[in-house]
Order: structure tokens, then sequence, then C-alpha cells
């Protein structure tokens, strides 16, 4: 199973892919830790990133779908291109998948977290509460599943995300 993730920085993406990823023994693919390889690798800048870290990502949530593996797909997902690759990817492996976007609600506790994480990829520059506010996110139509982190742990959030699962294959 893909599982793909979207939202905003800071809204637990990451943080909720880490724990699932253990909970279920999947691969967790996070574009900020493919992209951060890519600058350190000296292959481009972030100025230049473009699709190259989505591209890479594609490329192993294929592979391990094939080898019957769980991909936990981590990203911002803002735009409707990325969002279809993903589905294509699921397409082309014949592999089902999940969609889930992650929102905070609660624009103050927003604020909050962005402004007061810390990076724990190594070099990875976090975005400042004006670049997550005026980036690009375009409404995701096509998610399953839309989960408010303002109103859930991350461990709740997990929770809701394996009943989600399960109730998908009990009626498939």
């Amino acid at each position: 199973m893909l599982l793909i993730f979207g939202g905003l920085p800071g809204t637990g993406k990451s943080t909720i892919a880490r724990l699932l990823a253990a909970r279920l023994g999947a691969v967790w693919l996070r574009i900020d830790s493919i992209e951060q390889a890519l600058i350190r690798a000296k292959t481009v800048t972030m100025h230049d990133m473009g699709p190259a870290g989505y591209l890479v990502a594609y490329s192993i949530a294929v592979d391990n779908l094939r080898l019957g593996n769980t991909v936990i797909a981590d990203s911002v997902n803002s735009i409707a291109i990325t969002r279809q690759a993903w589905r294509e990817v699921a397409t082309d492996t014949d592999a089902p998948f999940l969609e889930i976007e992650f929102t905070c609600s609660d624009q103050t506790q927003h604020r909050h977290r962005v402004e007061n994480r810390e990076a724990d990829i190594s070099g990875h520059i976090l975005p400042d509460w004006q670049k997550v506010i005026t980036r690009e996110y375009e409404p995701w139509r096509s998610a399953s599943l839309t989960l408010d982190t303002s109103l859930m742990t991350a461990e709740e959030a997990v929770e809701k995300i394996l009943q989600h699962i399960e109730s998908r294959s009990v009626s498939s």
C-alpha cells in the first residue's frame, strides 16, 4: 500500500509518518531528506531543486511497492501534479493507495509549531511562518482522509489512519 501524505509545513506530517512507519514496518520516504541529500551531493541547489526530490522518491516507491512493502510518501505535496504522480506510482505497481491531507485549523498553534521547531535533518533550513502561509497550496479534492492535527495528538492521528486502512480492507 502507498500512503500519500500532504499538508503545509508544521502540520505534523513527518512526526506522524515516523510513528506510522514504525507501527507498520513501512518504508518512509521523506522528500525533505531526499532533497537535502541532493543538495549535500551538490547535484542541485534548493533554488533549482524543481521536481528532483519527488522524482527520486517516486522511483524508490516503485521499487519498494513491487517488493510488497508499504510505503509512506511524506511531503508537502502542494500541487495536483505531484498528487497525480503518486497515484500513478500506485496504479503502475497495482498497489492500493490512501491519500491523507494534514491540516492545522488553529492558526495560533500552527504558527507556534512552525516558529518553534528545529530541523532534524543536517543542513535543512525550515521555512518561516511567512513562507508557510504564502506557499502555493492547491485544494486537495481527492484526499481519502483529512486529519486536523490541532484536534488530536500524533499518536491519535496514527490510530485514525490505521482504523481507516482497516475499514478499507474489511470493505474490499
